[in-house]
């Protein structure tokens, strides 16, 4: 197929945009590079710097003769959602509505777009199904529900085939088969992971924990990792699952949660540094549990995560760093 990859320049849309044109698609990129790497498009390839808050023409252009889409463009920091929501609305959401209109001018029904879990705010229940209620607490969890709400609507008026991805805690590394590494480089860096590993780096001084004292086996946060690889391969299987007039959403996770404690020991292991760390107060909002249930794309999808454990994860995360 002939695919476009909105924010295929970023961490998780060039490391699907790679197996896309492992998998022997057509793959145009497009991305404005406001936070991507223009040497993060896979070689193979066509790489298009422009934003999907460009006007429908030149959107309706770069979709010419597209069989779908995989629409990861977005911002995506809670902290700046909150002090800029209008920003975060003109680009999720308003510039999600530009790409649907074009891909209506063009032609072009099918979509897969990278939805989050924040579209459920502070969960009643862990794990989270898709049933669940969602009342985000923030912007950018709301920007995110508003284009699934957006995409219902174009399935039922439209027929658009569209499939959301909603993730938990993405981590890891990619290797391309050619060789190319595929990691997180984030300018503002928000992820545990990373913030945990840069500590080993030298990049910082300590990591902070947000909270000791939560009702878990030792009293920090449990969260759900998935690994970028398995994630990927989602987008993959969601692509060819998309019907049309449907709407379907899935979230995606390991189904295992694990504790800022239980993270931060294996990158010690992994990485052999003793990563000081500084306790400090709770973040507000920030839930005791947030785990996903994918038994549902796994049923309809077959989809299943190959990387179990968070050490995994780390390792590959790790390797990526000191490449």
């Amino acid at each position: 197929m002939k695919l476009l990859v909105t924010g295929g320049a970023g961490y998780i849309g060039s490391v699907v945009a790679a197996q896309l044109v492992e998998a022997g698609h057509e793959v145009t990129v497009l991305d404005d590079l406001s936070t991507g790497h223009a040497d993060a498009v896979p070689a193979g390839a066509r790489f298009v710097e422009g934003s999907i808050t460009e006007v429908a023409d030149a959107l309706t252009g770069t979709l010419a003769d597209m069989d779908g889409v995989l629409h990861f463009a977005a911002k995506s920091l809670v902290g700046e959602s909150v002090e800029k929501p209008g920003l975060y609305w003109e680009h999720n959401l308003g510039g999600t509505l530009a790409l649907l209109d074009a891909m209506r001018a063009a032609g072009v029904g099918r979509i897969v777009f990278s939805s989050t879990a924040a579209t459920y705010g502070e969960p009643e229940r862990s794990p989270v199904l898709e049933t669940d209620p969602t009342r985000p607490t923030n912007p950018y969890g709301a920007s995110k529900l508003a284009v699934d709400t957006a995409l219902t609507a174009f399935a039922g008026l439209y027929g658009l085939a569209a499939v959301s991805l909603r993730y938990f805690n993405v981590g890891g590394a990619y290797t391309a088969g050619d060789g190319r590494v595929y990691r997180e480089r984030h300018t503002v860096e928000t992820h545990l992971i990373p913030n945990v590993l840069a500590v080993a780096l030298g990049g910082r001084e300590s990591v902070s924990l947000f909270g000791t004292d939560y009702p878990t086996p030792d009293g920090t946060c449990v969260r759900d990792y998935i690994h970028v690889a398995d994630l990927a391969r989602a987008h993959l299987l969601a692509l060819e699952a998309c019907s049309p007039g449907e709407h379907r959403i899935y979230n995606l996770g390991n189904g295992n949660g694990f504790s800022v404690r239980e993270v931060l020991d294996v990158c010690r292991e992994v990485t052999g540094h003793e990563i000081p760390a500084v306790v400090r107060e709770r973040r507000a909002g920030d839930p005791a549990v947030l785990v996903a249930s994918s038994d549902k794309i796994q049923r309809e999808l077959g989809w299943k995560p190959e990387h179990l454990s968070v050490r995994e994860i780390v390792t590959d995360a790790w390797a990526a760093l000191r490449r």
